[in-house]
């Protein structure tokens, strides 16, 4: 089954940097794209970044664009999200997706919180 599993979140001053991972396994990592979604309190979920299946594309939403790198290595079957200059509105639990057909998979997120 897909699993996805996130890990590298936690409390960072702002301005600070935090690096994501998303360790995928049951499917075809470099067959398929890969997305970083957020939540934050009382928001809807956004997507943040994408990355193509080769890793030779990218898309951010432009509220990181120029702050967040999304990248992945296809023989670790992982995915990143490097965060730098932190502010308090990036605070959110932050998810890895991956869309397989019709259907969406997520981790369980991961908390990032921007706070001095």
């Amino acid at each position: 089954q897909v699993q996805l599993v996130e890990s590298g979140g936690g409390l960072v001053q702002p301005g600070g940097s935090v690096r994501l991972s998303c360790i995928a396994s049951g499917f075809t990592f470099s067959r398929y794209g890969m997305n970083w979604y957020r939540q934050a309190p009382g928001k809807e979920r956004e997507l943040v970044a994408t990355v193509t299946s080769d890793g030779g594309g990218t898309g951010y939403a432009d509220s990181v664009k120029d702050r967040f790198t999304i990248s992945r290595d296809n023989a670790k079957n992982t995915v990143y999200l490097q965060m730098n200059s932190l502010k308090p509105e990036d605070t959110a639990v932050y998810y890895c997706n991956v869309i397989l057909g019709w259907s969406y998979y997520w981790g369980q997120g991961t908390q990032v919180t921007v706070s001095s």
